[in-house]
C-alpha cells in the first residue's frame, strides 16, 4: 500500500484586480448567467415564460450596470468647454475642449489665474480661473441626438468684484430662464468655486426643464443674458447624461453649510408655527459669506440731530432779547 506524504493546502495570495478588469469580469458573469438562464428556459413550457425572461434580463442588466458594466462619468459627458481657456482634462476624466468662441464672440479673461480658487481641487482650478464674458447676451450651442435625462453643469467664480450687486445676470436654456439673477459673490463670496446645475430631459422631440416644455430641434442653446449689473460670463460648462446624483460635488464650504442650516431651521420653525395655528415671527438675519472685516458705521457718532433744536432755540432767543433791550 502506497503512502502519500501529507501536504498542506496551498495558501492563495490576494490578487489585486483593476477597475477595468472588475468591469470585464462583471460583464462575463452577467453574460454567463443570461446564457444559462436561456438554456434552462428551453425545458420550460409556460405561457408566462417570455415575460419572465424579459424581467430577469432587465434585472441582470441593472445589476451589471451597478457593478461597473455601464459607462463612467467621463463617457456620459457629451459636450464640455473650458470657456476663455485651453483644453483641459479634470480629475474625473472629463475632457474640456478649448473655447470654440475664441476670436468670434465675447472676450476671454485669465484674470483669475493669480488667485487660488476655494472649493476646487488644485489641478482643476483653471476651470474657474479663466472665463468668457460679453457686453451683451451670448451663448453656446450643444448638439444632442439621443433622448434621455441630461444635466447641464455651469462653473463660476467671482475673481474681480469684491461685493454683491456688481455682476448679476440670467441663464436661458432654449429660451427657458433656468437661473434668475445669478450673483456669484452673493452666493459664495470672492474667488470661490460655484456650480449651477440644471437637470432637463428630451423625449419625443420635446425639451422639459423646470416644469416647462418646448419643441426640441436637436440643438441645446445655453445663453448668458445681459442684466442691469455688468456683463454676463461663464468659466466652464458641460452637458452629461444622467441625474443629479451623478454630478461630482464641490468641496464643502463652511459658510454655505451654516447658511443652509439656518434656512432649514427657519423652515422647521415656520412649519411648527403653521401646525400650531400661529406663524413664526423670527427675524433672525440669514448668514452671508463675509469677504472681510465689517465696515464701521460712519454715522454711529453723529450727534447733529441733538444739536439742531438747541441751535434753533438760540436763534430765536437772541433776536427776542435784543428787541426787549431796545424797548
Amino acid at each position: 500500500m502506497t503512502k502519500f506524504a501529507h501536504q498542506d493546502p496551498p495558501h492563495h495570495l490576494p490578487v489585486q484586480v483593476s477597475t477595468a478588469q472588475q468591469a470585464s469580469l462583471g460583464q462575463l458573469v452577467c453574460v454567463s448567467a443570461c446564457t444559462k438562464l436561456c438554456m434552462a428556459m428551453r425545458w420550460v413550457k409556460v405561457p408566462l415564460v417570455p415575460g419572465l425572461v424579459v424581467a430577469v434580463l432587465s434585472l441582470l442588466a441593472e445589476h451589471c450596470w451597478a457593478d461597473g458594466g455601464g459607462p463612467n462619468l467621463a463617457e456620459r459627458v457629451i459636450w464640455a468647454v473650458n470657456a476663455g481657456g485651453e483644453a483641459h482634462t479634470d480629475m474625473h476624466g472629463i475632457h474640456f475642449k478649448k473655447d470654440p468662441l475664441e476670436g468670434k464672440l465675447g472676450k476671454a479673461s485669465d484674470y483669475g489665474v493669480r488667485l487660488p480658487i476655494l472649493r476646487s481641487s488644485p489641478e482643476d482650478q483653471v476651470l474657474y480661473q479663466t472665463e468668457r464674458y460679453n457686453e451683451d447676451t451670448f451663448g453656446y450651442e450643444v448638439p444632442i441626438r439621443e433622448e434621455g435625462d441630461y444635466i447641464l453643469v455651469m462653473k463660476y467664480a467671482e475673481v474681480y468684484f469684491a461685493q454683491s450687486q456688481q455682476k448679476v445676470f440670467d441663464v436661458r436654456l432654449n429660451d427657458h430662464v433656468v437661473v434668475k439673477d445669478l450673483d456669484i459673490f452673493e452666493r459664495v463670496g470672492h474667488s470661490t468655486a460655484h456650480d449651477e446645475i440644471v437637470p432637463f430631459s428630451i423625449r419625443r422631440g420635446k425639451l422639459s426643464v423646470q416644469g416647462e416644455v418646448s419643441t426640441f430641434n436637436g440643438k441645446l442653446t445655453v445663453e448668458f443674458v445681459k442684466g442691469y449689473y455688468d456683463n454676463p460670463k461663464v468659466c466652464a460648462l458641460y452637458v452629461m447624461k444622467g441625474t443629479l446624483d451623478d454630478v461630482p460635488k464641490l468641496q464643502p464650504h463652511p459658510g454655505l453649510e451654516k447658511h443652509e442650516e439656518l434656512e432649514e431651521e427657519e423652515e422647521e420653525e415656520t412649519e411648527v408655527g403653521e401646525e400650531g395655528g400661529k406663524k413664526s415671527t423670527s427675524t433672525a438675519p440669514k448668514y452671508k459669506v463675509q469677504s472681510g472685516p465689517r465696515t464701521p458705521n460712519p454715522y454711529a457718532a453723529d450727534n447733529s440731530s441733538l444739536m439742531f433744536p438747541i441751535l434753533v432755540a438760540f436763534g430765536v432767543f437772541i433776536p427776542t432779547l435784543f428787541c426787549l433791550c431796545r424797548l
